[in-house]
């Protein structure tokens, strides 16, 4: 990784680890859900900032070397593997639990 990269993405992971320690504290002291899950949405969408971060770095240098030095099938496999990996993240899968009363949250 670039020095630049590698700076940010550390930034960005003290971010994110504050915020784990923070949902922590939410869930030690019982703090409503709603509130809990706010929070673990502002994480996911700090990590997938992260990762949208270094995969601009892997493309512009990594990706450019690989091509440049006629790697073209290995690039394009791990391209496809990394696109093939997103589309599999994004798929959500909700299962609702049988009720086991009221929680009040």
């Amino acid at each position: 990784m670039e020095p630049d990269l590698t700076k940010n993405t550390m930034k960005r992971l003290k971010y994110i680890e504050g915020h784990i320690s923070g949902v922590k504290k939410m869930v030690e002291n019982d703090r409503y859900c709603v509130d809990i899950l706010h929070q673990t949405h502002a994480i996911r969408r700090a990590i997938e900032a992260m990762e949208s971060e270094i995969l601009r770095g892997h493309l512009e240098t990594h990706v450019v070397d690989g091509i440049s030095d006629g790697n073209y099938s290995n690039i394009i496999q791990e391209l496809m593997d990394l696109y093939n990996m997103s589309k599999r993240n994004n798929i959500a899968s909700v299962t609702i639990p049988p009720h086991e009363g009221n929680h009040g949250n």
